[in-house]
């Protein structure tokens, strides 16, 4: 393999990591600050919204400045938030840390993938993008159970840590590895958020927003939503995780295939209806291991399996500007995760951290609803009848 990819997917990895690592420590971050479930899960939230607004910002504004340069910036400063994380006195001064991690990852990620395109001759480009997004996609899969895991049997501090260290090895491979790299044309912030004018475009992203709210509305709080089936065990938390993220990474492989023979909607409308069945069961699923193992595969499953169909969806829309429509999905996606926290904050004195899958199940409904929106929106404008098989969307 390209080293140079395997570099950028190794920085891809620690994003996604401390995306989605604070999940597994949050109990012990709410004790160390002596704050509640909810507060201590706007770490998350803060880091998220950080990085979908200033993504396309930082993409549009630095679009002059040297990609080696970016890329070493953008992980300088993602190594220098997580240690200030580890190190924060106060909780105020951690969400501020957790912010400016989420800038060094918005620094990083839409140069990453840019630069991936560029280091390969175009035959290769889609191997060279799906490499350094296989990263993203393993944070789930090892980045946060590992992360959970040190956290667990040592102190949550040495998770922030472990991601820093994930950072610091990303900064100096590229610094050794990779040249330098052509820039690509420059897009401005307008051109970049104009597909959005598009109902199409709009409800489709949508769509992502609220299926990832719905996603971690539960899995934000995952320590303590399904502490019933942990029982304070860090090694079973991790498996957990790993068995959450191996269902998203499975989904994914199967149903590009399955999308290319009965369309985008058949998937996307099969893959809501199960993520909201399988959250309304999880009241009762996470009282004990053995239900709780098969629901939080189907659970990864469903939820990450959305991915593909929806990007699929977004393409067929408009390939001459795929690159943009795809940037503009993975902001929804990181704001949908933002959402997530603050309605779980809000649920949680309402309904109860272990009955927030009624929450998210809610969710689910609504984006199936949306999807369906789209849809028709999809089919109006090209003057096609939608079939059962969904092939025209």
């Amino acid at each position: 393999m390209d080293r140079r990819l395997l570099v950028l997917a190794i920085g891809m990895f620690a994003l996604g990591t401390d995306s989605f690592v604070v999940a597994g420590v949050l109990p012990e971050i709410a004790r160390h600050f002596d704050v509640g479930i909810g507060a201590a899960g706007q770490m998350t939230t803060i880091y998220s919204v950080t990085f979908a607004l200033l993504s396309p910002t930082i993409a549009a504004l630095a679009a002059g400045v040297p990609r080696k340069n970016m890329l070493i910036a953008g992980a300088a400063v993602f190594v220098l938030a997580n240690i200030a994380t580890a190190v924060s006195p106060t909780f105020s001064i951690a969400l501020a840390t957790r912010a400016l991690a989420g800038v060094g990852a918005a620094m990083f990620s839409p140069t990453a993938t840019g630069s991936a395109a560029m280091l390969v001759p175009p035959e290769r480009r889609g191997y060279a993008l799906s490499v350094v997004v296989t990263g993203l996609t393993l944070s789930t899969a090892l980045g946060s159970p590992i992360g959970a895991v040190i956290g667990g049997l040592g102190d949550w501090r040495y998770t922030m840590l472990f991601v820093a260290a994930l950072g610091a090895v990303t900064g100096l491979g590229i610094y050794a590895f990779l040249s330098e790299i052509p820039l690509p044309p420059a897009v401005s912030l307008s051109k970049r958020l104009a597909p959005l004018a598009d109902s199409r475009i709009l409800l489709t992203v949508a769509t992502t927003l609220i299926n990832l709210s719905s996603i971690f509305t539960v899995y934000t709080y995952f320590a303590v939503a399904f502490d019933r089936a942990i029982g304070n065990d860090a090694v079973v938390l991790g498996a957990l995780l790993v068995l959450w993220g191996a269902g998203g990474t499975v989904a994914n492989l199967g149903l590009g295939r399955l999308v290319d023979r009965i369309g985008s909607r058949s998937v996307i409308l099969s893959t809501l209806a199960v993520l909201a069945i399988v959250s309304l069961s999880m009241p009762w699923t996470s009282t004990s291991l053995w239900t709780a193992v098969p629901v939080v595969f189907v659970w990864g499953a469903a939820g990450w399996g959305l991915l593909v169909p929806q990007q699929y969806r977004l393409v067929a829309l408009n390939p001459s500007i795929a690159p943009v429509l795809l940037g503009l999905n993975t902001a929804g996606s990181f704001f949908g995760m933002s959402a997530a926290g603050v309605i779980g904050a809000a649920a949680i004195p309402i309904v109860g951290v272990h009955h927030l899958g009624f929450v998210a199940a809610g969710l689910a409904v609504v984006a199936f609803v949306v999807a369906e929106l789209a849809t028709m929106r999809i089919a109006a404008s090209e003057g096609l009848r939608v079939t059962t098989h969904g092939v025209p969307a």
